[in-house]
């Protein structure tokens, strides 16, 4: 599907796809040839355009996470096959913005299962009532609350965990115990800017709470795949990663509450070219940051 198609699809597109243009993407998504390889123990990733894909290849089928786009989910679906002509046992979605499900449709009769968070299915659905899309939809069918989900695919057992409001309100990290791979999704942007979906039940301040809790439950040896990297080869990382990103989340707090106590306008806010503690995260697109905190902390 062409890009001009899917504004049309998403009233978030718009926001999006503006990360996508910035420098931070200079070699970017819209750019580079797709990429799927695997991580260990029957799992890898795919990357091409939006959010990162994760995937799992066993005796019993497939599982994927993410789907990105409606003109590349059908690259991940074609390297899968090449693997065996096995069932595709879940799709697995960590929120619901459209570089993350755009591609559910492509699923469609082919999945078994879509899989979300209770608040990304209601996300889904709005924005597509919203953008008039919902025939261009596939919503999950399988949800699940602030306890999580689990399951069992083969000799691989997937837990879905909830940490409550972060990048939006339904963002889910799956964890394939046996690899020891995690998909944290929009949860962390590796060094560059990201995206506060504020009118989705983005929450800055849980965010930095989320990321504890993800550097609580999971070990040393966990390989976490992220959302989103300034560096496209750096789509996985360990525990550094998350608490940098962490820092970089709880500076950009610290940063605009100081300026406003000064007296400082928004205006005079979004002139900052650098989160102060948080030199790692450049590029554009620092003033979805700047806004963002500032219309969280200023809230009544």
């Amino acid at each position: 599907m062409e890009r001009r198609q899917f504004i049309q699809q998403s009233a978030l597109a718009l926001a999006i796809l503006s990360i996508y243009k910035s420098n931070a993407f200079a070699n970017g998504v819209f750019q580079q040839a797709y990429q799927f390889k695997p991580l260990r123990n029957n799992v890898g990733v795919f990357t091409e355009q939006g959010g990162t894909i994760a995937w799992l290849n066993s005796k019993d089928g497939f599982t994927v996470v993410d789907s990105q786009f409606p003109n590349s989910a059908p690259h991940v679906i074609e390297e899968l096959k090449k693997l065996g002509n096995k069932p595709f046992k879940y799709l697995l979605n960590t929120h619901h913005h459209g570089d993350h499900t755009g591609g559910n449709i492509v699923f469609r009769g082919l999945a078994e299962h879509v899989v979300a968070h209770e608040n990304s299915l209601k996300n889904q659905r709005a924005t597509a009532e919203k953008a008039n899309s919902l025939d261009k939809q596939l919503l999950p069918d399988l949800t699940f609350g602030n306890d999580g989900w689990k399951t069992k695919v083969d000799g691989e057992r997937i837990t879905a965990y909830y940490f409550g409001p972060g990048h939006t309100n339904g963002d889910s990290i799956y964890h394939f115990e046996n690899a020891n791979i995690a998909h944290v999704g929009d949860l962390v942007f590796n060094r560059r800017y990201p995206f506060i979906d504020t009118a989705n039940g983005a929450n800055i301040a849980n965010w930095v709470n989320v990321l504890d809790r993800i550097v609580a439950q999971f070990d040393n040896n966990t390989m976490f795949i992220f959302g989103h990297s300034r560096d496209p080869e750096k789509i996985t990382g360990g525990k550094a990663d998350v608490l940098a990103f962490k820092n970089y989340l709880q500076s950009l707090l610290d940063f605009v509450g100081k300026e406003i106590k000064a007296g400082k306008t928004k205006d005079e806010i979004l002139k900052a070219t650098e989160i102060p503690g948080a030199p790692e995260w450049q590029g554009d697109g620092i003033a979805r940051s700047l806004n963002a905190a500032y219309a969280e902390l200023t809230m009544k």
